[in-house]
């Protein structure tokens, strides 16, 4: 019999008649890995009440946008620095400098750090893109994370041999058994861990993969019905690249291929047609909208080089499904959130748009629409015990007014104090109870140290020539 444990709080942020509702002075009740009742009062017997006081509960948040085995090392070398050549992307030359420098212990450093900075900003369902699959998904797994992971694969790499222009190595054959080998893996690992551990499939950019190759992955896609993430639209290069050769943009070659459905999630679609930047006409929008295909938003990414989403709330507007990830440092969806509706209002010079609320469902309803599980990013009977729980009391939270506007503009990961995934605990009083911190943080500080020092000599000779010291040293 599963424990049945009542949770009593202050304010619980409830799912009712198909939206989120506050709930004051209520309570959850959790049996085992799932919520059996949400309501004012609960009088049956339980084995354990909590009383929560004055938190606020909310649903976890779900990160459909992630690189956990690469991003913590952007973090103090990727900001400040763009490429004009490129249009100011990072893909061509920041990250193939960083990549052509990581060992396998450093991808795993970053792995368990990122893990630590998931958890302690709010994710509880992350969908994970990279190479180290078996890794993630073991750490994951002891960590108590919900965990969606897809091994990249792709028919091309990037190569700039004269440094002003992006070219493509391809070996289409190695796509081919990549795409096998993601298969292979997403049969493998499924069910793990009480279901918290899934994958899905990852072809890694649009204007990587071939035609047949992405046709394969969306077939395999609804076959298995699983997810399956491209980054498309994420470069001006890569606009111009595809328009080039099929006349189309991204988001149209798509949808002649038939790759595009409710189960396909295009990473950032930043520069649909009509895009400022890319300055051609189109309605993407209306496509997304009518196959039902779902975007990654990731918005730091791109604001930290000027660069921003027209708009947020036009996509909302256009009946897109947007959803929130991460995808670079922080890896933390507060942050997420807080950006993709200040930025959103900036664009659309609006303050009434690109609401706290918006936001919000873009962290927790619209992801679970893209997984097709109605049973996460809500607090009802039947969804998934995964919650987090937040301080009423703190600084940056008093006055408490509007919780979910005090969530998205005012908190900080301090306020986040507790956090449940699939029924069990995983951090309490801001302790990430089953990885050790400071062990991760050291050990990124050595991957660190080890990339900034040997980075891809066919990029650069050195890290300070990718990305200068903000100030000179001290003269002694």
């Amino acid at each position: 019999m599963s424990k049945k444990i009542k949770i009593e709080a202050k304010i619980i942020v409830a799912y009712q008649a198909g939206e989120h509702r506050i709930l004051r002075d209520g309570c959850v009740v959790v049996e085992g890995d799932h919520i059996s009742f949400v309501g004012k009062t609960f009088d049956q017997p339980v084995d354990e009440v909590i009383d929560a006081g004055d938190r606020i509960i909310t649903p976890g948040f779900i990160n459909t946008h992630c690189h956990m085995a690469g991003s913590p090392l952007d973090k103090s070398f990727i900001e400040d620095v763009g490429s004009r050549q490129f249009y100011l992307s990072g893909l061509p030359v920041m990250l193939r400098a960083r990549g052509g420098a990581m060992r396998d212990e450093d991808k795993e450093a970053c792995v368990d750090y990122s893990i630590v900075e998931l958890i302690r900003t709010g994710t509880t369902t992350i969908m994970e893109q990279g190479g180290m699959g078996d890794y993630v998904a073991d750490a994951a797994e002891q960590a108590g994370l919900r965990a969606y992971i897809a091994n990249m694969y792709s028919s091309a790499s990037w190569i700039t041999p004269s440094g002003r222009q992006v070219e493509y190595d391809w070996n289409e054959a190695a796509g081919i058994e990549g795409f096998k080998k993601a298969v292979d893996f997403v049969e493998r690992i499924d069910g793990r861990a009480n279901g918290r551990i899934k994958g899905f499939l990852g072809p890694a950019q649009i204007d990587n993969c071939t035609e047949e190759l992405l046709r394969m992955s969306s077939e395999a896609s609804q076959e298995m019905q699983v997810p399956v993430s491209l980054h498309t639209s994420q470069a001006v290069f890569e606009f111009q690249e595809i328009t080039r050769r099929y006349e189309k943009t991204p988001v149209e070659w798509l949808d002649s291929i038939d790759f595009l459905n409710d189960w396909a999630l295009l990473g950032h679609v930043i520069y649909p047609a009509g895009h400022s930047w890319v300055n051609f006409a189109g309605d993407d929008l209306s496509i997304l909208e009518r196959t039902k295909a779902s975007v990654a938003h990731a918005t730091w990414v791109f604001n930290r080089r000027g660069i921003a989403m027209e708009s947020f709330p036009g996509y909302l507007d256009a009946g897109v499904n947007v959803c929130l990830g991460t995808d670079t440092c922080p890896q933390s969806m507060i942050e997420a959130m807080r950006w993709s509706a200040v930025v959103g209002k900036i664009i659309s010079r609006q303050t009434e748009k690109s609401t706290a609320a918006d936001v919000f469902n873009a962290a927790t309803l619209n992801p679970a629409q893209m997984l097709h599980r109605d049973d996460l990013g809500r607090i009802s009977a039947g969804a998934k015990a995964d919650l987090l729980f937040w301080d009423t009391s703190s600084l940056f939270m008093v006055p408490l007014r509007d919780p979910i506007k005090n969530i998205v503009y005012n908190a900080t990961a301090d306020e986040l104090k507790d956090v449940m995934i699939d029924g069990e605990w995983v951090m309490k009083g801001r302790e990430v109870l089953k990885i050790n911190e400071q062990q991760a943080n050291e050990k990124l500080q050595i991957a660190g140290e080890h990339v900034w020092s040997s980075v891809n000599p066919e990029v650069a000779s050195s890290a300070d020539e990718l990305s200068p010291q903000t100030f000179s040293s001290f003269k002694v």
